[in-house]
């Protein structure tokens, strides 16, 4: 049974790649047809034999095509897009960490990630700081510095205190 699930997972894994691949080109070449208008090719006219290494008729027939220079321009704008989907998502990683988290500082988090995207970065790594500190530990650490300066204080003051007695002592014999 386990055999076949795991088929069966292979199998759906690559059936959606194929689909996504599908969809993904069909987008392109629908780009590519929607945008050809704005690909003139200005070069057409030149005599080619004045190059050295130039590419054989079939690719400069390609080359030449205004539907290939708008399946580039497609290509390109989908590119730049994800790369663009790419910065946001690391922009927001801090959001998604104190979420993930279920953070209390999940507002001022998202503050100081859009005050990094628009006025200065150092607000977005203050924002990454706050969202990927351990800020029980901090606590608890801010705690124990707290009670053992207390009882530092403490125990000076009961030494003082007996210096203080046994010095009048000695003062009076």
């Amino acid at each position: 049974m386990n055999i076949l699930k795991s088929i069966f997972r292979v199998i759906t894994i690559i059936c959606t790649v194929l689909f996504k691949f599908t969809c993904f080109m069909s987008l392109m070449l629908c780009g590519a047809y929607l945008l050809a208008p704005l690909g003139k090719i200005n070069s057409k006219g030149i005599d080619l034999s004045t190059f050295t290494n130039t590419p054989n008729d079939t690719m400069m027939i390609v080359f030449n095509s205004e539907y290939f220079s708008g399946y580039l321009f497609s290509v390109t704008l989908a590119v730049v897009i994800f790369v663009v989907y790419l910065l946001w998502q690391l922009h927001e990683v801090a959001v998604h960490k104190a979420q993930e988290q279920n953070s209390t500082h999940i507002q001022l988090v998202f503050a100081l990630s859009l005050c990094g995207l628009f006025i200065h970065k150092a607000w977005w790594v203050l924002a990454i700081i706050i969202a990927f500190a351990n800020w029980k530990h901090i606590g608890a650490s801010l705690t124990d510095i707290i009670k053992n300066s207390l009882a530092t204080r403490h125990s000076r003051a009961e030494i003082d205190e007996v210096n203080k007695v046994m010095n009048e002592e000695a003062k009076s014999h």
